[in-house]
């Protein structure tokens, strides 16, 4: 009798363990969003109705105020006119910084046709403008970088995890973007999206 009450015990637990396991499956895809191109993700889609029908429409890009290298106040909307690749990145994240050869390799090939927006999460205090500087500097980097010193960037993206990055076509509408680090194909990937 004990046997068999461990028994069944031990398979309630296990079919439990098999419950939670499904259901954390399952709501993981539901939240993860439609995910093509090997890692990048369609830009989120407002809807417009046209008729009787409502057809899926691009979404305008959030704007943001941030601070170039000479403290010069920089918005996004004024890099329309051309295609622009959007990072969101710090000097003591990891990922970030396994992706920035990759954003300079970009940067050298593509960036008389793309704007790069290096947006630096500048917090003041894990982040500053003068460690961001001095590790650009450090390895060489000549994209330009920009600092999100009031956070305005990171509030208007909802960003509270970086790496991130957005696409976005020359009229500032988002077409992909990923979370985490990108590898070149990735990037590859991205920008043809935004040359094609």
């Amino acid at each position: 009798m004990e046997k068999t009450y461990k028994l069944l015990k031990l398979l309630a637990l296990v079919l439990a363990f098999a419950v939670v396991i499904a259901g954390a499956y399952l709501l993981y895809n539901q939240l993860s969003g439609e995910v093509s191109l090997g890692g990048l993700a369609s830009a989120p889609q407002s809807t417009q109705s046209s008729g009787d029908e409502t057809e899926p429409a691009p979404q305008l890009a959030p704007d943001f105020t941030v601070y170039d290298k000479d403290n010069n106040p920089v918005k996004l909307s004024d890099f329309q006119g051309k295609p622009v690749i959007l990072n969101f990145w710090a000097s003591w994240c990891g990922p970030c910084v396994s992706e920035m050869p990759e954003f300079q390799n970009f940067y050298d090939q593509y960036g008389e046709d793309i704007h790069f927006v290096l947006v630096n999460l500048t917090d003041g205090s894990q982040e500053t403008v003068e460690t961001a500087s001095k590790f650009v500097s450090d390895q060489g980097y000549t994209f330009p970088i920009y600092f999100d010193k009031d956070l305005d960037a990171a509030a208007a993206y909802g960003v509270n995890a970086v790496p991130v990055t957005y696409f976005l076509d020359a009229e500032g509408y988002l077409v992909v973007w990923a979370q985490g680090a990108l590898t070149a194909d990735m990037l590859q990937q991205g920008v043809d999206k935004l040359l094609n």
